[in-house]
């Protein structure tokens, strides 16, 4: 595993909330999976910075519910009132090209799960060495 693929984790850990967004091209149809921030700024930036070459971005928390989905860069649905109003307010000056698309804290879907896996099993030799 990249050392900066386990700090992009950390990162993302740091922010008290993680999901997966799903991006899928607009010519092609492929899909490439991600780990991510679902802070309201970092989801403005996933939209902003990857929306213009997105069919469809849709992220979910990590028990597959829906927290935001995006079509053409816009925001498209967001079943919290509160976050997709807070989305908006750092998308909106993105999309009228008054600001750059911050960093996006989002790595990919098999560097998570490889660090997860690797976590799991240090946790399991930690408590069998304990009994």
């Amino acid at each position: 595993m990249k050392s900066e693929d386990e700090q992009m984790i950390q990162q993302i850990m740091d922010t008290d909330t993680m999901g997966y967004a799903c991006v899928y091209d607009r010519g092609s149809g492929k899909r490439e999976e991600y780990l991510v921030a679902l802070t309201a700024e970092n989801l403005a930036s996933l939209i902003g910075r990857k929306g213009g070459e997105a069919r469809q971005i849709t992220v979910t928390d990590v028990l597959d519910r829906l927290v935001a989905d995006s079509r053409r860069g816009t925001l498209d649905s967001c079943p919290d009132q509160r976050l997709c109003k807070e989305i908006n307010q750092f998308l909106a000056p993105i999309r009228r090209g008054e600001k750059e698309a911050g960093e996006i804290l989002a790595v990919s879907r098999d560097a998570a799960d490889e660090y997860f896996a690797l976590e799991e099993e240090t946790a399991i030799l930690a408590e069998c060495r304990m009994q």
